[in-house]
């Protein structure tokens, strides 16, 4: 069985936040402490800002599972990519990184991943078979697929080619922004999107999280998919809860 309670720490292009997560629940359990990002995203510095909001959390919560999530495809504890940070984390042993500048081991994940598996234990699609999409509609797309509640890592669907673009450079939340799309115009470009995703993958249920889902009602009805699509239950703090979680499941501790 699984731990009761665990940390869970999501590392942003622009904020690194925390708290202790009640996994039966997923509510908080303390304050969600929050930091800037060190400017520049350099691996160094974020490990240092890491490790003060985990001193805070950690304060009198005794010895908790710690999952972290981060903007990266993350393999074997390596970070191969990098989104809104510093590119010295390409290739980087990020995890053993952290757990030396933490001194305690860590869970380490992609930071869509972690969203994913949070709406999969606590939100949307809890409870939900087959296959699961979630898409967070920000800066880029973050995907995250989940069949039958277990998490398949590192789809990067944000990055796919239509119209000979990496589409996410269109249908972004930061493309609507960009461009001064309506609402309407810019349902057009997801519209596009999500009927590739829907052609590759046939699933079950779309989930939309991110920021502007809070708007879900000014573009989701817009939509014409064969597939239910629905906005994210968990959306500041879906990284925090999943990296919790997934921690406590891959914990020693978890039988």
């Amino acid at each position: 069985m699984s731990s009761p309670t665990a940390i869970g720490i999501d590392i942003g292009g622009t904020g690194i936040k925390g708290a202790v997560v009640d996994l039966s629940t997923g509510a908080l359990l303390s304050d969600r402490v929050k930091l800037p990002t060190p400017k520049g995203g350099r691996p160094q510095d974020i490990v240092e800002t890491t490790r003060q909001i985990l001193a805070t959390v950690s304060a009198g919560a005794g010895n908790l599972p710690i999952g972290v999530c981060f903007p990266a495809i993350v393999k074997n504890g390596h970070t191969m990519s990098a989104a809104n940070v510093s590119d010295k984390w390409i290739g980087l042993a990020a995890e053993t990184l952290f757990e030396k500048g933490l001194g305690v081991p860590i869970h380490f994940v992609n930071d869509a991943d972690a969203a994913g598996y949070a709406e999969a234990t606590f939100g949307a699609a809890k409870g939900v078979d087959g296959v699961v999409l979630l898409t967070t509609l920000g800066t880029g797309i973050g995907t995250a697929l989940i069949n039958d509640g277990a998490l398949v890592p590192n789809t990067e669907l944000g990055h796919l080619e239509i119209d000979g673009v990496d589409y996410e450079t269109r249908a972004a939340f930061s493309a609507k922004e960009r461009d001064d799309l309506s609402w309407s115009k810019w349902a057009g470009r997801l519209q596009k999107y999500y009927s590739r995703l829907e052609a590759l993958f046939s699933p079950d249920l779309f989930i939309v999280g991110g920021g502007v889902s809070k708007h879900h009602e000014d573009f989701l009805p817009l939509l014409k998919l064969h597939t239910r699509i629905i906005p994210a239950v968990h959306r500041n703090n879906a990284g925090i809860l999943g990296a919790a979680a997934l921690a406590a499941r891959h914990s020693p501790s978890a039988v």
